[in-house]
């Protein structure tokens, strides 16, 4: 492959396009100023206005948020696993039925693989904005988003109702329900008390971590941070490794599929027959399965990159194993 054929699958951080309209919270104060991003897969925005920039299935879904200070996303669940690092800012994840069971506090390249069945919220917390990343299991990225009951109730006092069908209708706009179209039914009490309300406790210890733990556990080799046997256990549909500097090579290899390369700090080089690419913090690059390629840093400094490679374990809930 190309040069030119290649650059048709990296995503440049500056050339993100955002959507303010992608989820039923966008006019809902507090939840109104946020960039929803949708990088690799459908995604699973509610909005026909968010741009798609890579389409190609890879069993995953990768996307973005970017909120400025004291901007909230509203508390949603999917069916699948949902990951996130933090590329910039500070961010608060909180997470129960009314988002008091537990919080987590994130700063840069810090990930987070947030259990299955529990609704999520989170903030950007810091001074300027930020971006987070995340990582959604599927390529259908779980059939949606699931909304804690008074998301929805608050939305449509602010003029967005969500129709069964999984579209936003925005009442300010004069839109109404297609005919046969339902507005999305609210979870029972009963399916709202089958949810798990864990703790800060019961989610840090293998559902978060930390930048600088991983920094100093890939001296040698890249970390596995989520898989069967990774830092954070589990079976997503899709693995998660980190390497620096210390850990990266220049051995070229490859995967049975896709494989997402996604710097946290530093510029990486990738090269594979046929050309090289080289990678900024917040670029996202989507090599083709079978493609033998390496990644090594290109400049001094500290550099860290995570790598996505599905699997074929079927998305689906956390795994209890």
């Amino acid at each position: 492959m190309n040069a030119q054929d290649m650059e048709s699958r990296i995503v440049r951080y500056g050339d993100l396009q955002p959507c303010k309209t992608a989820f039923i919270d966008a006019h809902t104060p507090g939840s109104d100023q946020k960039e929803n991003f949708t990088i690799i897969g459908g995604g699973v925005s509610e909005s026909p206005d968010q741009h798609v920039h890579i389409s190609i299935p890879h069993g995953f879904n990768i996307g973005a948020a970017g909120q400025p200070p004291k901007c909230r996303n509203s508390l949603h669940d999917h069916r699948t696993a949902e990951a996130f690092f933090v590329l910039s800012g500070r961010w608060r994840f909180f997470w129960g039925r009314w988002g008091d069971a537990g919080e987590v506090v994130m700063e840069p390249g810090d990930i987070f693989n947030i259990p299955t069945g529990v609704f999520r919220g989170f903030e950007n917390i810091g001074n300027d904005y930020g971006m987070i990343m995340a990582i959604l299991g599927g390529d259908d990225a779980g059939g949606g988003v699931m909304w804690a009951p008074q998301v929805i109730e608050d939305a449509a006092d602010h003029g967005l109702v969500l129709g069964e069908d999984g579209k936003l209708y925005d009442t300010k706009k004069q839109q109404r329900l297609p005919e046969g179209v339902a507005p999305m039914p609210l979870m029972s009490d009963e399916e709202l008390a089958k949810r798990p309300e864990p703790t800060t406790a019961d989610v840090l210890p293998n559902h978060v971590a930390r930048y600088w733990d991983m920094v100093a556990l890939a001296d040698k080799k890249p970390v596995s941070v989520i898989s069967e046997t990774g830092l954070l256990r589990d079976k997503p549909g899709f693995e998660v490794d980190f390497m620096t500097r210390a850990s990266a090579s220049d051995t070229k290899t490859s995967h049975k599929h896709p494989t997402v390369l996604m710097p946290v700090t530093g510029h990486w080089r990738v090269e594979w027959d046929g050309g090289t690419a080289t990678l900024a913090p917040g670029d996202t690059m989507s090599v083709p399965e079978n493609l033998a390629h390496s990644a090594v840093p290109s400049m001094t400094g500290d550099a860290a990159l995570y790598r996505i490679v599905a699997t074929d374990d079927p998305a689906g809930l956390t795994w209890k194993g």
